[in-house]
């Protein structure tokens, strides 16, 4: 629901706000006033082209910007969602268009392309007039609209998952049909990378350990001297460090015979001897032990290098990275082993998707025969209400056939493709007068004839339609007396379940809303300004009362206007909304 429109450079409009209410909402004045106006800020928000005649003479840049009370609107909040949009309660879309033709869109804040505009606002609000476009002159949403009407919404469901899963195993068929040509190309590849790492056999950490083997064997004869040496130094000659440490021990150690105090210092003294003399045997073992083997040094560099070339054409980033090796590996043997099977995965997959196929089928089938089945109720109720609106010899058919032949992606199903939304497209065909034949909603001439078909169309479908706030501008056009009590009372039967905005010229169908705005037109300094103010009690009955007799307004005007705004309220009484129409100002 749209709780607050502001505008300001607009046309004629300098700058007003207004407070939609929930209901019926009319809006009245004298012609030329600038009433459409209101229509056309309300498209513009809405994701309509922008043009730049609109910004008022003299100004940069127009604006307009409307408040929407989110309520229960699910699809909304997933429609922001998938924007990256979040609200809570209230969602603000702003547009400005520039004097030079540039325009920009916000949508809470966040700028937002034309096109993201209309995807999001997509529902808010239904247009219905004699030049702008409305959704339910689009054929695209009329078999919506004959699900709505016929309870199908399970149906409908069923189908779209049905559809999902089908368009699912599809995709997983055609890849494993794709991998079917290229398999055993692919197979020769695993095969080859495989052998490649198996005939050097990598072992993790194995790089690492032949690296510091390398170094050893680089270095065999530096590294042996200086052990040797170390052994030679430390305990093997006369007048070693542990011989002369031995002496310094049993000095130290007979002077703790005498005192006690020294028995701790010659313990550590004797503890550094033995680690001294472990120390150099260790480094003996190490003298001993090294050898140079250019034959080995040349074996651990050639395997270095087979490695280095494995690790660079299989591995990772790092040149040592053998686990990665080991990982594609483990890879590379998965990916064979599925393609060894492949043909049992293939018939898993046909399998799977010729059950989608079917199931898809089958609900598709169902569906279709249920719209066929209301189809013509549908057209028939709203030919009878278009009979109360004074189109007594129009009537509405809906129109069923079957979509185009189907693709690959969206595979046929009696002659028609199936979609996620069945078999079938639908279109709303009306014949005006008797006698002519039934011709698309769009092509309809009259704007008059437009605007109560789709009335009669919203009347129907009360409560089941996308929109939030429904505007009829020129639904009175051409009709007066008895039809214009019925249009007011229809439009209170489709207020009761959407928001109303309706520009009338009728005090017939004025009387009935639940607000009541006028716009004026005045001049001021050579400028002219259109203003909207939404009218209390005794404003609203002066303008119901100019409604009926024109510029002169006498008593006997204001007792008629009287008479029907109390006659409103009593008919209103009956479905609850009397009580509220009774105190609107």
């Amino acid at each position: 629901m749209i709780t607050l429109l502001r505008v300001r450079n607009f046309a004629i409009i300098d700058e007003l706000e207004v407070e939609l209410a929930p209901g019926l909402n009319v809006v009245t004045g004298e012609t030329g006033a600038g009433k459409s106006i209101l229509v056309a800020a309300l498209q513009l928000v809405l994701g309509g082209k922008g043009r730049p005649e609109v910004v008022r003479a003299g100004a940069d840049q127009a604006e307009v910007e409307v408040l929407v009370d989110l309520g229960g609107d699910a699809a909304l909040r997933e429609r922001l969602g998938d924007a990256g949009l979040t609200a809570a309660d209230e969602l603000v879309i702003r547009r400005v268009i520039g004097a030079k033709g540039r325009t920009r869109a916000y949508v809470n804040g966040r700028l937002a392309t034309q096109a993201q505009l209309r995807t999001l606002a997509a529902g808010l609000a239904d247009i219905s007039s004699q030049h702008e476009y409305h959704s339910l002159a689009d054929a695209r949403s009329h078999l919506g609209y004959l699900d709505a009407f016929g309870g199908l919404g399970e149906e409908r469901t069923a189908v779209a998952e049905a559809h999902r899963a089908l368009a699912s195993a599809s995709a997983a068929l055609r890849a494993l049909e794709v991998e079917a040509r290229e398999r055993a190309d692919r197979e020769d590849l695993l095969r080859f990378q495989l052998a490649e790492i198996d005939d050097l056999a990598p072992e993790p950490g194995e790089m690492e350990a032949l690296e510091a083997e390398r170094a050893r064997l680089r270095h065999a004869e530096q590294l042996a001297d200086a052990a040797g040496g170390a052994e030679e130094a430390l305990y093997a000659r006369d007048g070693s460090l542990s011989e002369s440490l031995a002496k310094v021990v049993a000095k130290v150690r007979e002077g703790a015979a005498l005192d006690a105090a020294l028995g701790p210092m010659a313990g550590q003294l004797g503890e550094a001897l033995s680690v001294l003399e472990d120390v150099a045997a260790d480094l003996g073992r190490y003298a001993r032990d090294v050898r140079v083997d250019p034959e080995r040094l040349g074996e651990v560099e050639d395997r270095l290098v087979r490695l280095g070339r494995l690790v660079r054409k299989h591995g990772g980033a790092h040149p040592t990275d053998l686990e990665a090796v080991l990982a594609r590996r483990a890879e590379a043997q998965g990916e064979l082993d599925a393609l060894e099977r492949h043909d049992e995965r293939l018939a898993e997959a046909r399998a799977t998707r010729d059950a989608a196929l079917a199931e898809a089928t089958s609900r598709a089938r169902v569906l279709s025969e249920r719209r066929h089945a209301i189809a013509a109720t549908l057209g028939g109720a709203i030919s009878e209400e278009l009979e109360g609106l004074g189109m007594g010899g129009a009537r509405v058919l809906v129109e069923l056939a079957p979509l185009e032949e189907g693709s690959e992606a969206d595979p046929s199903v009696d002659g028609a493709r199936l979609s996620a939304t069945g078999i079938d497209r639908a279109e709303f065909l009306i014949a005006p007068n008797r006698g002519e034949p039934a011709r698309a909603l769009r092509k309809i001439a009259s704007g008059g004839e437009l605007s109560r078909a789709m009335l009669a169309i919203k009347r129907v479908l009360a409560g089941l339609g996308p929109a939030g706030l429904y505007v009829f501008d020129e639904v009175d056009a051409g009709v007066g007396g008895a039809v214009a009590e019925v249009i007011g009372k229809k439009l209170v039967d489709v207020a009761a379940h959407a928001q109303v905005l309706c520009i009338t010229h009728l005090a017939q169908i004025a009387v009935h809303g639940d607000a009541h705005f006028r716009v004026s037109k005045h001049a001021e300094e050579e400028r002219t300004y259109s203003e909207v103010c939404r009218l209390d009690e005794g404003e609203r009955l002066e303008e119901v009362a100019r409604m009926v007799g024109g510029l002169k307004i006498t008593r006997k005007t204001r007792a008629a206007a009287a008479e029907m705004l109390s006659e409103a309220r009593r008919a209103g009484s009956g479905d609850g909304r009397g009580e509220r129409a009774a105190g609107i100002g």
